[in-house]
C-alpha cells in the first residue's frame, strides 16, 4: 500500500492533489509544527487568478509567541474579516467562470455561515470538499489521530506503520533529503511524485500556474481532473 502525507495547506494548489490521486491513502499531517515563512510558509495562504493577476489570500493566524505550535494548534486571528474578504474576492474574481456557480453555494457557507476558530479545522474542511469536487476517492486520515511520532524520515516511518503502508510517496524533490537507506531498513519504499503543472483554459492571458486549485475547478469543472492528470491537454494559443 503507497501512503502520502501533506500538511493541510489552505486551498491547495494543483500538485497536492495530484500526489494524493496517486497514492492508496492520504494522511493529513497535522502534528509538525506551523511555518508561516521560508519556503514551506504556504501553509495559511494560496494564490487565486483575477483580470489583475495573481493573488494571495492569506488566513490571518496567532503567531506570536507560538514559535513551536503545532498546525492542528494554531488558531485563526478572528478580529479580522478575513472570511468575509475572501469570498468577496473569489466571487468577484470568478462570478463569469464557467463552474463557478456550481461550488458556490459551498463556498458561500464556507466563509460567511460558519465560524472558524482553529486553522487545521478550516483547511481541512476545505481538502475534504476539494478531493470531492475533484472526483479523488482516497481514505484520508489525520497524523495526530493516528498517533504519529517523530520528525522527519522518522514521522513518515511512524504512519507508514501505524497504516500498514509498504511505501511512501513523497514529493518530487523528496530525493533531496530523504535518508531511503533508513526507510530500506525498515521494509519501506520510496516513491517520488512526477508532476508537470498543465496549461487550461482560465478567464484571463497569459496563463498563470500554480495557482490554488479552485482556479481548475472554476474554469473546468469536470473535466478538472483529467487535466490535473494531463489527460486533457490545452495550449495557451487555444485559450485565448
Amino acid at each position: 500500500m503507497l501512503l502520502t502525507g501533506h500538511q493541510p495547506n489552505y486551498l491547495p494548489y494543483l500538485g497536492f492533489f495530484h500526489k494524493i490521486y496517486h497514492a492508496g491513502m492520504f494522511v493529513i499531517v497535522d502534528n509538525v509544527q506551523f511555518v508561516k515563512r521560508g519556503p514551506f510558509g504556504w501553509m495559511n495562504r494560496n494564490k487565486i487568478r483575477t483580470a489583475e493577476g495573481a493573488r494571495w489570500l492569506t488566513v490571518p493566524v496567532l503567531v506570536k509567541g507560538k514559535f513551536e505550535q503545532q498546525i492542528k494548534d494554531t488558531k485563526i486571528n478572528t478580529a479580522l474579516p478575513w472570511a468575509r474578504k475572501h469570498w468577496r474576492t473569489l466571487a468577484r474574481s470568478y462570478s463569469k467562470a464557467p463552474y463557478f456557480t456550481r461550488y458556490a453555494d459551498f463556498f458561500d457557507e464556507t466563509y460567511n455561515k460558519k465560524k472558524w476558530e482553529n486553522f487545521c479545522d478550516l483547511s481541512t474542511h476545505l481538502i475534504f470538499f476539494l478531493l470531492k469536487a475533484l472526483g479523488i476517492d482516497r481514505p484520508v486520515k489525520i497524523a495526530s489521530e493516528l498517533g504519529g511520532r517523530g520528525k522527519g524520515d522518522d514521522l513518515i516511518l511512524d504512519l507508514c506503520e501505524k497504516t500498514g503502508a509498504d511505501a511512501y510517496l513523497h514529493g518530487k524533490h523528496g530525493a533531496d533529503y530523504i535518508d531511503e537507506e533508513k526507510f530500506r531498513a525498515r521494509g519501506v519504499g520510496c516513491a517520488y511524485q512526477n508532476f508537470e503543472h498543465p496549461v487550461y483554459r482560465q478567464q484571463h492571458l497569459p496563463f498563470l500556474s500554480h495557482l490554488s486549485v479552485v482556479d481548475l475547478l472554476f474554469n473546468h469543472g469536470a473535466e478538472s481532473l483529467e487535466i490535473l492528470l494531463g489527460r486533457k491537454i490545452y495550449s495557451e494559443k487555444k485559450i485565448s
